[in-house]
């Protein structure tokens, strides 16, 4: 399945991996020039061969409580900016909030403080 162009290569696109990390499967948001490689399952690093460095985990906000959806990832690549809703639990209470986020060459996305 192809998302959209990708922002960092001429003739790229972004298209979805399954990969599986810790026994958990969980997709992978990469660029077509980019390959992905791992020993461990854990540490995944790029091939040699690739061209491109693209990739966004799908649970790359997990610990916000939010795992991108391909709808949210297709957005960001035509708009470069996605609200998105994140959950904190601290005190013990459930407390949503929104922040922005967008495409981030070293981590695949971040968020935006402010």
């Amino acid at each position: 399945m192809i998302l959209g162009k990708c922002p960092y290569c001429d003739d790229g696109n972004i298209e979805v991996k399954e990969k599986e990390v810790r026994g958990k499967k969980v997709k992978l948001y990469v660029c077509t020039n980019a390959e992905w490689v791992t020993e461990d399952g854990e540490m995944f690093e790029l091939s040699p061969d690739a061209t491109c460095d693209f990739r966004i985990w799908q649970n790359s906000l997990a610990k916000y409580g939010k795992w991108l959806s391909y709808k949210e990832v297709r957005t960001l690549l035509e708009e470069e900016v996605l609200a998105v809703q994140l959950l904190s639990k601290k005190y013990g209470k459930k407390i949503y909030y929104e922040k922005n986020i967008i495409l981030s060459q070293e981590y695949g996305v971040s968020v935006l403080w402010e």
